[in-house]
């Protein structure tokens, strides 16, 4: 069996990995662009900052390692075309210039995700960089030790990190965003507003709620950031504001949604016979709607990958789709979330009531007893836990990773009342805060049915 991997950070490294132990008589050829593989684009803010000083540490796998397996390694090799019907591909090795022709008996498609870049006035100035690779990620620190002024577009999580990271060390920052709030993807309003203060008293500038409209500089270098709602200095900007699918080499033979991620089944099956893909390059099933998204995380391309090593020759194994679940740390801000936030389920309509407990984490007589933001997002109808979020100065983002559980087993709001969590006044109170929720949800039903009687 002849397969052809293109692409390898987390989701071809996953596939390579168990396809190589599952399928050791295969053949395995991997296209990869960069000299590296299994780069952690994850932690660039964390070595931007200093909290991981050696770069190395944001690798968990080496070329080297893979050709131990049996694999062969095609560093620095670009894929030019594909003929997914003719079973064909072609790639141009970028060191010596020389085409190769591959023919495979099974594709896999791990392309991953390219930073969206908006074609604006200045664009081609000096000192505007993307954050996604390596190579990127040693460009921000060698010309952010210069820059005095950085600005960041883009107030997701990459760009939030990058603030944070820049501000402590002691450069002057401003963030932007088009949406009113920093984290809006992830975050309701009564999550961010804390976050958002902290960063203000951290000396980070917000310039939300604008666009970017064009970059300006003299000698070749960006000075201005012009939006529409002002100008700003900046003789550094890093555009983070947002990623899409890298698969311009699959249009018009595969199956792909308007902003190009591929179509799979739920054994990452393409449209395309013998063709997988796995990664930021396709769509997941969002349990909390149901419906294909386009969800680009680190945590579903490895899970992807090795699903594509388990359903290589036959459907074995099913994707159970992704709640979208992540976390951050930012300053002494603990943030997770899960599912559908009570923003998204606005702007798509979607019926839904919430619950929330703010109150101590563990007992009072405890030395301390931080506070805990914790809200669950269910269906108005149904009940169905959609979404879940927590903030603390305290870890207890893990009571997430449970309602993604929840979210997963279509599990009601009024099921966590009673859920069965240990007590223990080092962790948490005799009540724990998701049964409380859950509690809460059943009273706050009550209550709603008999003000129904009343009237």
């Amino acid at each position: 069996m002849n397969i052809a991997v293109i692409g390898c950070t987390h989701a071809g490294t996953a596939a390579i990995t168990n396809i190589a132990n599952t399928y050791p008589d295969a053949t395995i050829n991997v296209y990869e662009k960069n000299d590296n593989v299994s780069f952690l684009s994850c932690g660039i803010a964390l070595y931007v900052g200093g909290v991981v000083p050696d770069p190395k540490g944001l690798f968990y796998a080496s070329p080297a390692q893979f050709q131990k397996l049996g694999v062969n390694m095609r560093m620095q090799h670009e894929v030019l075309d594909v003929d997914v019907n003719a079973h064909s591909l072609r790639a141009k090795n970028l060191v010596n210039g020389k085409v190769i022709h591959d023919h495979f008996d099974k594709l896999i498609i791990a392309t991953g995700s390219w930073p969206i870049v908006p074609t604006l006035p200045g664009s081609e100035l000096h000192n505007i960089q993307l954050c996604k690779n390596f190579q990127q990620a040693n460009d921000i620190i060698a010309k952010g030790e210069k820059a005095e002024h950085v600005t960041v577009i883009g107030a997701g999580y990459i760009g939030v990190e990058l603030a944070e990271a820049f501000a402590q060390n002691g450069k002057r920052v401003t963030l932007m965003d088009s949406e009113p709030r920093i984290l809006s993807k992830y975050l309701d309003q009564e999550f961010t507003q804390p976050v958002e203060d902290t960063l203000k008293a951290e000396g980070v500038e917000l310039a939300l709620g604008q666009m970017v409209t064009a970059f300006e500089g003299d000698s070749g270098s960006v000075q201005r950031v012009v939006t529409t709602k002002g100008t700003y200095e900046a003789d550094m900007v890093i555009s983070c504001i947002g990623f899409r699918p890298n698969t311009e080499l699959f249009k018009g033979q595969l199956d792909m949604q308007a902003n190009g991620a591929l179509i799979v089944d739920e054994y990452m099956q393409t449209s395309a016979k013998d063709v997988f893909a796995a990664g930021d390059c396709c769509v997941l099933r969002f349990n909390p709607t149901g419906q294909q998204s386009y969800i680009p995380l680190a945590t579903n391309a490895v899970r992807t990958g090795t699903l594509v090593a388990m359903n290589l020759v036959s459907p074995t194994v099913p994707h159970p789709g992704t709640q979208g679940t992540s976390g951050l740390k930012l300053f002494q801000h603990h943030l997770a979330s899960t599912g559908m936030t009570e923003t998204q389920a606005d702007r798509a309509d979607w019926a839904v009531e919430t619950v929330a407990i703010q109150d101590a984490y563990r007992p009072e007589f405890m030395p301390t007893a931080e506070e805990v933001l914790f809200k669950i997002v269910y269906d108005q109808h149904t009940r169905r836990v959609l979404g879940a979020q927590i903030l603390s100065d305290v870890d207890l983002t893990q009571a997430v990773n449970t309602l993604s559980v929840c979210i997963q087993n279509n599990m009601t709001v009024d099921q966590l009342a009673f859920q069965d969590f240990f007590f223990q006044p080092h962790f948490n109170k005799p009540w724990h805060f998701i049964n409380r929720a859950g509690m809460k949800a059943m009273e706050k039903q009550g209550n709603e049915q008999k003000e129904k009687r009343i009237s």
